[in-house]
């Protein structure tokens, strides 16, 4: 048997383990259910652990699922809020796992839409945009190669980001939850509320769609395709895509997705036509927002004090 694993807050250099991927028996699961538990008995210390824990993955979620960094900060302070004041209901019937995501992903469908949502809105679309930019080299004035290359980054990242959003928003949450984060369809299933065999239904048609567009236009993974990164890279910043001075992708982040995940993904050199889910897997983890000061501040307030009954008498 193995030994338990210590739950732990993630320290600079690596991310907390993969929520999805863990079994609901595992020590991760266990050891959540019981934090959770305590927190719903009036622990603000265990429910401080829940947040932490789980605060960058909810992030990556939204910094996925809305595209811009300052509304996926916004919706990840919503759930994990919602989290937080509605803990004194958990009765520990599910996995604590199941119970939070499931209040993520209300909140993320439930969102008012995103500013670039209402940008992009549909594969047609997008690719329409993505054909008017034109191809050209990349020449930034007193840019050494490596900021060169921070820049092409960054109109890879979110140059795919965008056709994330192209999907609608069930597809989208789907595709995030089952192949970006790869849960197995029960987990997700779970999370969405609907049954394992829908969850693979849906996740099916999100990865067709993507995959037609992407063989369609991405020179990734159709090298028949005249779209480059480094090649659009310029068009992206005339047109404001791409803002050197506000790098949103690629500056600040942890170490490759795909390092959390339970699968090895391919590397770039082994990519088949169509494989193109290791390339997602390859973008950064984010750190979030530090949000600790406003998630303190739900925490201290007189409602929620009541909710967790964490009054100086019940202290004592």
């Amino acid at each position: 048997m193995k030994a338990p694993r210590e739950s732990r807050t993630a320290g600079p250099d690596e991310a907390p383990g993969n929520p999805f991927i863990e079994d609901d028996d595992s020590s991760e699961n266990r050891s959540d259910t019981r934090l959770a538990l305590l927190a719903r008995d009036g622990d603000a210390a265990a429910l401080e652990s829940l947040v932490q824990k789980h605060h960058d993955w909810i992030y990556n979620l939204s910094l996925r699922f809305m595209l811009n960094p300052v509304d996926a900060g916004d919706l990840a302070q919503e759930a994990l809020i919602k989290i937080v004041t509605r803990i004194g209901g958990f009765e520990g019937r599910s996995a604590f796992r199941t119970w939070a995501y499931r209040i993520v992903a209300n909140t993320f469908l439930d969102a008012r839409r995103g500013r670039l949502e209402n940008a992009i809105t549909n594969f047609t679309d997008y690719g329409r945009e993505l054909d008017q930019v034109p191809l050209q080299n990349l020449s930034v004035a007193g840019a050494s190669e490596p900021e060169r290359h921070v820049l092409i980054e960054e109109a890879k990242l979110g140059c795919m980001l965008g056709m994330l959003l192209c999907l609608d928003r069930e597809q989208r949450l789907t595709y995030l939850i089952g192949e970006i984060m790869e849960a197995p369809s029960q987990v997700g299933g779970e999370i969405l509320g609907i049954t394992a065999a829908a969850f693979r239904k849906r996740l099916e048609r999100a990865r067709r769609d993507l995959s037609a567009f992407m063989n369609d236009k991405c020179g990734l993974i159709n090298t028949n395709n005249p779209c480059r990164c480094e090649k659009k890279t310029a068009g992206f910043i005339k047109a404001g895509w791409v803002d050197p001075a506000n790098i949103k992708f690629t500056g600040s982040h942890l170490q490759k997705l795909r390092r959390q995940s339970g699968a090895k993904a391919a590397g770039f050199d082994r990519l088949y036509q169509n494989d193109y889910a290791p390339l997602f897997r390859e973008h950064p983890f984010y750190r979030r927002p530090d949000l600790v000061e406003r998630i303190q501040a739900t925490l201290a307030a007189p409602e929620t004090e009541r909710v967790f009954r964490l009054g100086p008498e019940e202290n004592r």
